[in-house]
């Protein structure tokens, strides 16, 4: 499974940004699916997931209703909606991949694909 990012850049406090990641090599529709950020200095952690039709989404406690999580199996795509951001948003952006599950995992050692990841700078 290859997955690619995009739509990272530099935002100010308060603006939005959506990141895309297609997939490639797989079955789509039966992958689980995550965002995971990574800020200098810190650990990888979990954003948002998705699981394989859509009918389950998970969000970290830090997304506080700003950010929204969502797949097009059409397009192999998964999309990060990201409201309101602010500097504490600022990290690279990575999204993975998993076989089915019957949740959407949060820990980033059931993640088996990773893509390259997309930077997201948010400037206060």
């Amino acid at each position: 499974v290859q997955l690619v990012e995009s739509g990272g850049g530099l935002v100010q406090a308060g603006d939005s940004l959506r990141l895309s990641c297609a997939a490639s090599g797989s079955s789509f529709s039966n992958i689980v699916m995550s965002w995971f950020r990574q800020a200098p200095g810190f650990d990888r952690e979990f954003v948002a997931g998705i699981g394989r039709i859509g009918d389950i989404v998970r969000y970290a406690e830090f997304v506080e209703g700003r950010f929204t999580v969502s797949r097009d199996n059409s397009k192999n795509t998964i999309y990060l909606q990201m409201n309101n951001l602010n500097s504490q948003d600022t990290a690279v952006y990575y999204c993975a991949s998993r076989g089915a599950h019957e949740t959407v995992p949060t820990t980033k050692w059931e993640y088996v694909y990773w893509g390259q990841g997309t930077q997201v700078t948010v400037s206060s």
